[in-house]
């Protein structure tokens, strides 16, 4: 990952060395300190672990941070290097630390997909939700399309449908994104279909886009097509006649049919993130596929 480190305070130009001459007006060894750019921060979003390890071993602060509340952990799982978090969480890592863009180290690793960076966190103790709703961990990995990062939150306490009044819901902003296996494994995971910002569905979302794929999946999982938005348009009403999306909303107008209303009804009783549970029902495999939309 190519980052351009910021200018740095107090440096000097003829100090060259490891690190372009980096220089601090207090004193770089002391943890939990305000600097600017440190090498501690340049191995980090480097991957550059034995770096890391020899500048810790040299006393530097692991929780040394920018004057925007960077620090290492933040760097670490923004350029998605696991042996590089793990070894500045033993050595004390704050694990929720807070930027002044309310970025935690979470996050981060979200925004990088790091699967194994966020199964770390949360094995530390990271909190699964966002300290402030702008900077919310499940939303940005639902935006990326970084499903097993939903899934880790998941497992440990997250919401999967969490909702944040300018945001929406993870599967608002996966459908908004256009990120389909992420939208198929939320509905999957029973979040609820309809729910999206505010009145805007999340198949008004994909009317938006023009996606027929999604679309379809939406209204396999019970989207009502009926929803109105705030300007009481309904789904079709986004899209153009002549719109292969508008020919697939005028065949789905007519009522659900049994079957699907009570594989809808069937999958509600189960609720979110339990139907696993489906496959340990004694029932014949055909039915359990049928359940499970597989």
């Amino acid at each position: 990952m190519d980052r351009e480190p910021p200018s740095r305070i107090g440096s000097k130009p003829s100090d060259l060395g490891d690190f372009s001459a980096t220089r601090f007006l207090s004193n770089p060894l002391m943890g939990g300190v305000e600097s600017d750019w440190s090498p501690m921060h340049e191995a980090a979003i480097n991957g550059r672990l034995l770096s890391l390890r020899r500048l810790i071993s040299q006393g530097w602060g692991v929780n040394i941070i920018t004057a925007d509340c960077v620090s290492p952990l933040h760097e670490a799982c923004l350029g998605g290097h696991p042996a590089c978090a793990s070894i500045l969480l033993k050595h004390g890592a704050e694990v929720d630390g807070v930027t002044t863009d309310w970025h935690t180290p979470l996050f981060n690793a979200c925004v990088s997909g790091s699967q194994e960076c966020v199964n770390l966190l949360l094995q530390y103790g990271a909190s699964p939700h966002p300290a402030c709703d702008l900077a919310s961990p499940i939303h940005e990995a639902a935006k990326r399309g970084h499903m097993g990062c939903i899934e880790s939150i998941a497992a440990h306490g997250g919401n999967i449908d969490y909702h944040i009044s300018h945001l929406g819901t993870p599967l608002y902003l996966a459908c908004e994104n256009k990120q389909i296996a992420c939208v198929k494994k939320l509905l999957e995971s029973g979040v609820n279909v309809n729910r999206g910002r505010d009145l805007e569905s999340p198949l008004h979302a994909v009317a938006r886009a023009s996606n027929e794929e999604m679309a379809t999946l939406l209204l396999d999982f019970g989207a009502d097509m009926q929803a109105k938005n705030a300007e009481g348009k309904r789904p079709f009403e986004l899209v153009s006649p002549d719109d292969p999306l508008f020919q697939l909303f005028m065949q789905r107008e007519e009522p659900p049919s049994l079957m699907q209303l009570c594989r809808l009804q069937i999958r509600k009783c189960f609720g979110i993130q339990q139907h696993h549970k489906i496959n340990e029902l004694l029932l014949p495999d055909e039915l359990k596929n049928f359940l499970l939309h597989s």
